[in-house]
């Protein structure tokens, strides 16, 4: 029987089950870049914790970059949609 937490959750099972299926069907498997294709980077600042707890930023924010790194793609590109980190201090609440 394999080793279960208080819960009774088989972790090693199902983690082993799961990540078996992953590497077959390639599920998080990077795509070769095609260098032919224009290049478009699009930055997404990454939440990060303030006075008040985790500030997750305004969703508007992070719609925006996103259908525009989605857009881009669909029109070509090669796209890097990357979370940044603001390394400067706290937001303007």
């Amino acid at each position: 029987t394999p080793p279960t937490t208080s819960s009774g959750y088989p972790f090693q099972e199902v983690e082993t089950r799961w990540q078996q299926y992953w590497e077959e069907q390639q599920t998080f498997k990077t795509p070769v870049r095609d260098h032919s294709k224009g290049k478009k980077y699009v930055l997404d600042m990454f939440p990060y914790p303030s006075g008040a707890g985790l500030h997750v930023g305004h969703p508007e924010g992070y719609t925006a970059s996103d259908i525009m790194a989605r857009y881009y793609r669909m029109c070509g590109y090669d796209v890097l949609h990357p979370m940044g980190w603001d390394s400067f201090g706290l937001p303007a609440e």
